[in-house]
């Protein structure tokens, strides 16, 4: 049997893309550009100039803490007003996120958050990905990440009251939080990448940084 003639993909990247405008629309607290651009096509050639708005909000990064001890995670609730907005729960399950200042590392800031949010204090930490929040209209990125603490020391409620924080702490097991992102109860991209991320890997987790100790 012949096998069907397949050419091989060719990979584009930012060389690809010639932008010929950038206007800054809005500037508050998050800030929204328009672009005016034309990119290459996979058939050749290049596409028409083309128009497109983008939120430029920064880049965040957000930090599942785990206790391989007592396979328990510690998770937050707050009120978010997107999920308002967008007919979902408006007090979210979520784990520890913040934005990424200039100057910072995106390990500073989750071990940073991981205090204000939960009270918690991170003795290490693992990467586990980094993801475009939404590509088509936002150029934030969130890094995430799994950290060993101890989930007796989590509880309370948290947050800067400057910033109207109202922050509710969690500390569940492995299992159940697991059962609430399969149950749809959890809502949120970073939580339920970590969760599941943490469902395949709490093995390894609790062979490295219990044996180390912690």
């Amino acid at each position: 049997m012949t096998e069907p003639h397949t050419e091989s993909a060719e990979t584009f990247g930012q060389s690809d893309v010639e932008v010929t405008a950038e206007t800054v629309l809005y500037q508050g607290f998050f800030r929204l550009k328009a672009f005016q651009f034309r990119h290459r096509l996979f058939a050749g050639g290049w596409s028409p100039s083309l128009n497109r708005e983008m939120l430029d909000r920064g880049h965040a990064a957000a930090l599942l803490p785990y206790d391989p001890v007592r396979d328990e995670v510690v998770l937050i609730e707050q009120f978010r007003i997107g999920a308002l907005a967008g007919d979902c729960q408006p007090w979210q399950l979520e784990i520890v996120a913040g934005m990424i200042e200039p100057g910072e590392t995106a390990e500073a800031v989750v071990s940073r958050e991981a205090v204000e949010e939960a009270g918690v204090t991170v003795d290490q930490m693992t990467y586990v990905t980094r993801y475009l929040s939404s590509s088509g209209g936002c150029s934030e990125t969130l890094s995430v990440y799994a950290g060993c603490i101890d989930s007796r020391l989590a509880q309370g409620i948290h947050g800067l009251e400057d910033e109207g924080e109202d922050i509710r702490v969690h500390v569940v097991s492995r299992e159940q939080a697991y059962a609430w992102v399969a149950s749809g109860k959890i809502e949120n991209a970073a939580s339920i990448i970590a969760l599941q991320w943490l469902q395949l890997h709490y093995q390894q987790l609790q062979a490295k940084w219990v044996k180390e100790g912690l």
